[in-house]
């Protein structure tokens, strides 16, 4: 009805491109026009303004001989003031961005290694982005942004690389494993080394106490005791000793029984023994210095 009365809309973010008799005559702009066409006036057109995105998937190989599929995604949009040029210079604008998206990729990649390529991505990016500003603003296109969205690597190699990372991960889990390990190792010598430390100590300091309380005994014993003489105090303390000690034998050993040696002359040889012990004993340092 509007195209019979001479009149047009063009709606908002579009263009619409005049004609005069087949000849490119002026870009209309958002809001009604008068198209007379019976003067031979036609609209050859429109063009959205808004940005628009596309999807550029391309296999290439890296330097290690990957291959892979990198995935571009390109935002442009037409420039209003160069409107003409975008609708008439251009068959189609999207295969146009497509070459150019491969042409550079497939150029920046073969250079890298596959590691180097996920880490320079945005480089690989940045590098599409100029080379389709400087080729794309003569036909009348901005690009707005362009980015690297996937690096997608065979299937067989990215089991590979899954299976690599694993292993490493697997070492360095054992590698914390036997530290640890070895760390409680050290921490339980040092433990041990310690224990046996403070139990010698401790031995030492108990015999120290059962020698300076038999000193004081000899000494309590001579002076409450008159006409004793230190070897009879030793013989009795020597004794008593003994039969101390047989008393603890047979509290803590499993046999019921226990035969000791009875009556005075036995007792008497028991302190013989027990004192040429402890001589002989003080004797063999002498004899060896």
């Amino acid at each position: 009805m509007g195209q019979a009365l001479g009149c047009i809309i063009v709606g908002q973010s579009n263009v619409a491109i005049k004609e005069h008799f087949g000849k490119f005559d002026d870009v209309l702009q958002p809001g009604c026009h008068c198209l007379p066409w019976c003067l031979g006036y036609q609209i050859a057109g429109g063009l959205s303004l808004r940005v628009q995105q596309l999807d550029v998937k391309c296999e290439t190989k890296t330097k290690d001989n990957v291959f892979v599929n990198v995935v571009a995604s390109v935002q442009y949009r037409a420039l209003a003031d160069k409107a003409s040029d975008a609708f008439y210079r251009l068959t189609n604008t999207k295969e146009q961005i497509q070459s150019y998206v491969f042409d550079v990729i497939r150029a920046s990649v073969p250079k890298l290694e596959l590691d180097a390529v996920f880490e320079q991505k945005n480089d690989i990016a940045r590098a599409v982005e100029d080379e389709l500003e400087k080729a794309m603003s003569a036909y009348g296109y901005e690009i707005v942004q362009t980015l690297i969205v996937d690096i997608e690597p065979d299937v067989h190699v990215k089991r590979a690389m899954n299976e690599i990372n694993a292993a490493a991960r697997l070492r360095l889990a054992a590698n914390e494993k036997a530290e640890a390990e070895k760390i409680l190792q050290i921490k339980k010598a040092e433990g041990e080394a310690e224990s046996k430390y403070l139990s010698g100590l401790g031995i030492a300091r108990q015999r120290q106490a059962i020698v300076d309380g038999l000193r004081d005994s000899v000494l309590e014993f001579s002076e409450n005791v008159p006409g004793t003489t230190a070897k009879d105090i030793m013989d009795m303390v020597l004794v008593t000793q003994y039969f101390d000690t047989m008393k603890e034998i047979g509290a803590s050993s499993k046999s019921s029984a226990v035969f000791i040696p009875h009556g005075p002359g036995a007792v008497r040889d028991v302190a013989e023994q027990i004192r040429d012990g402890l001589l002989q004993a003080n004797a063999s340092p002498n004899l060896l210095n």
